[in-house]
Order: structure tokens, then sequence, then C-alpha cells
């Protein structure tokens, strides 16, 4: 087999392969930016460096997508877009200082944000959540009528333990509107085991 052969040979198995690997953005790209880089007359070790930059950059986007999905997050809540000119108690390095994690998370400490309705508590903390995820964290955000909701048919399914366990696997829970919560005895009884089993955040 001649050399150009065994190029088109090698150029028709690739998309196969990548595909087979499980790498999508490589698969897509890879022709465009070999074609760039016999053209400029790359080394190998930079056209293989920028498709694999590609594909992890894809990656962690396609990640932090769902992870913001599956935190129910308010989308249009962000620390970007929240007045702090409005809400001047609100000490703006503080809150950036939460949001970029500052040891609190690691070491199990709870923020509680408590103030009227209408100035900004959920939107705030929010943010803070959205700002968290940026940086790798896993959120959650519920308002805690419906997680008692949850928790209190996981226990009478018999099935607790696993509801608390799928929890666990966030690192931070924001519990929206605590105050709304009815406080009776078996919806006490299901919190202070979520408390007891996580680090929350609540407002």
């Amino acid at each position: 087999m001649n050399a150009g052969a065994r190029s088109a040979a090698d150029a028709a198995r690739l998309p196969l392969m990548l595909a087979e690997l499980r790498l999508p953005t490589m698969k897509r790209l890879w022709s465009e930016l070999a074609e760039q880089s016999n053209r400029e007359g790359w080394p190998a070790e930079r056209f293989l460096g920028v498709l694999l930059e590609q594909e992890v950059n894809e990656r962690e986007t396609r990640r932090l997508a769902r992870a913001r999905i599956d935190s129910h997050l308010p989308p249009d809540k962000s620390l970007a877009s929240f007045d702090f000119d409005a809400v001047p108690a609100v000490s703006k390095a503080h809150v950036t200082a939460l949001a970029e994690a500052d040891g609190w998370i690691a070491q199990g400490h709870n923020l509680l944000a408590f103030g009227p309705p209408g100035v900004g508590k959920t939107h705030l903390i929010a943010g803070i959540g959205h700002a968290l995820l940026d940086r790798g964290y896993k959120v959650l955000f519920v308002r805690t009528s419906d997680l008692v909701q949850l928790l209190q048919a996981a226990r009478r399914d018999l099935r607790l333990p696993g509801e608390l366990a799928k929890l666990d696997r966030f690192d931070l829970i924001i519990l929206d509107d605590l105050s709304y919560a009815r406080r009776d005895q078996a919806e006490t009884s299901v919190l202070f085991e979520l408390i007891a089993s996580a680090s929350l955040s609540t407002f």
C-alpha cells in the first residue's frame, strides 16, 4: 500500500476509533485541525495537544451544564446580577469569599441567611450556589416544603436511608423558605435527620 492509500485508510478509521473511545469533540474537529496542522507545519505534539484540549474543554462545559440542570438553581439569579447597592448591609467581599468556598464547605459549616421577604435572600444564596457550581462543587437548590415531602414519603416507604445517601452526594444543599415549613413533629424529625447527615445552606 502506498503512502497516499495508507493515509486515506487511516483517515477513514479515525472517526470510528474516536467514536469507540467516546471522544465526540475530537471526532468532530480532527479533520479540520489536521488540515491546519499540515498547512502550518505543526509538530505532532501540538496537533495532539490542541485536539485533547478541545475535548477536555467541551467535556467540562457539558459536565457543568448537567450539574446546573441537576442543581435546580434559578437560572437568572447570579451574583453578577445581584444589586449589592440595594442591600448595603450585605458585604460584597464576604459574599465573594463564600462564593470561592474559602474552606467553609470542606469544614462542614452551615450558611444561614435571614431577613424580611423581598430583600433578595433567594437571589443572593442562589448566586453563591451558581458560583460554587462553576468551581466544581455539586449544589442542590430545593424548597424546604418539597424536600420534607420527599423525605416523609421515603420514610413511609422504608427508603429514607437511600434518599439521604443521594442527598449526601451534594457538597451543598440550599433549602429555600425554611421558615415556611410546617413545624410538626414528623417534618422536624426528617429535617433533623437530613441536617445530621449533610452540611446545609438555609435561608
